[in-house]
């Protein structure tokens, strides 16, 4: 009697239980992606981890997207971020004039390191030179500028929970592998709270993307896509390590994609690796922009930098020219 009863009511609460609804399936050519990705990393003889975020549907695609990996240059995208937000506080424009020091050089990447100590350079140039080009002495000027411990203290306000400056940008020293970290999981984050112009105010993010948009670095994510297609990206390389995050701005599926790599027993392996999962990354993604179509969706568009409806330069940027000195302090 008394499993008789048991059984009942087992019943009874199966029948009463509230129906929560299933999550929608991930459209095909998402799931597709996933199953690729986890066969090409499964390949690469080396660490790896990436991560693909929709920004139509909001789903990602990934592989150890939460891996802790050496950020490499790809960390100057929270410095830039970190000046774009003192710039918003006031606490110096763009006009403002840095002044070089012995301790900004750095000879890894960029030819700031070969000028005099005590020249000086505007924030807005000493910006383009550590993304266009990578220049390690403008990060290094741009870090001392705002301060090492705010731009760690404002990755974590945002969510980054695995990117961290130990040190400026030191390519001389192994520990640069440990000192400058990140995950393609915090890269994405970043990069989509920009293309959806909430990082920080509108203008902010469409004038980062714009500059994101003239790394002159485009041998990996950008190598296999079609020269029509506008990314924003940066870059970052070890003798054992490539990493690239970015913002594709395909018609109608735009997607962040952010591949980090390490442990690699030589670079061209690591360059197929990425360009070969960019190449996958876009085609699911135009597939994507298809289906969304032959769903009766209207289609998803996202801008490139420069076509932001506040088409006027922010006049509070340009406001004063004054030479800093690096208040904002250093660890």
């Amino acid at each position: 009697m008394r499993r008789i009863v048991a059984i009942v009511a087992t019943t009874l609460a199966l029948v009463c239980a509230p129906v929560v609804p299933a999550r929608a399936a991930e459209p095909a050519p998402l799931q597709r992606l996933q199953a690729e990705l986890h066969r090409l990393a499964a390949r690469l003889p080396a660490s790896a981890a990436a991560e693909v975020l929709d920004l139509s549907t909001g789903y990602t695609v990934g592989y150890n997207a939460g891996e802790t990996m050496p950020a490499a240059s790809t960390i100057k995208v929270p410095v830039m971020v970190e000046v774009f937000r003192q710039l918003a506080e006031g606490r110096f424009d763009l006009n403002t004039r840095v002044t070089l020091r012995a301790s900004d050089k750095d000879y890894g990447s960029g030819d700031l390191c070969d000028a005099a100590d005590g020249t000086s350079y505007p924030v807005s140039t000493l910006l383009e030179r550590m993304i266009e080009v990578s220049d390690n002495t403008a990060s290094n000027m741009l870090i001392r500028l705002v301060g090492r411990s705010n731009i760690n203290v404002e990755m974590e306000r945002l969510g980054l929970e695995h990117t961290h400056l130990a040190t400026d940008v030191r390519t001389n020293h192994w520990s640069v592998r440990t000192a400058l970290r990140s995950s393609p999981g915090d890269m994405v984050r970043l990069l989509e709270l920009m293309a959806k112009r909430k990082l920080i105010d509108e203008w902010s993010s469409n004038e980062m993307i714009s500059i994101l948009e003239d790394d002159q670095i485009n041998t990996l994510l950008p190598e296999p896509l079609p020269e029509d297609v506008a990314i924003a990206h940066k870059t970052g390389s070890f003798f054992d390590t490539l990493d690239d995050v970015g913002i594709v701005f395909e018609d109608g599926a735009p997607y962040v994609i952010a591949v980090m790599t390490t442990h690699l027993p030589s670079l061209p392996i690591g360059r197929t690796f990425i360009r070969t999962l960019s190449k996958l990354a876009y085609q699911k993604e135009a597939q994507l922009a298809q289906w969304r179509e032959d769903a009766g969706l209207p289609p998803f568009i996202i801008a490139p930098g420069g076509t932001s409806s506040l088409s006027a330069p922010d006049v509070r940027y340009w406001s004063r020219a004054v030479t800093a000195t690096g208040s904002g302090g250093r660890e």
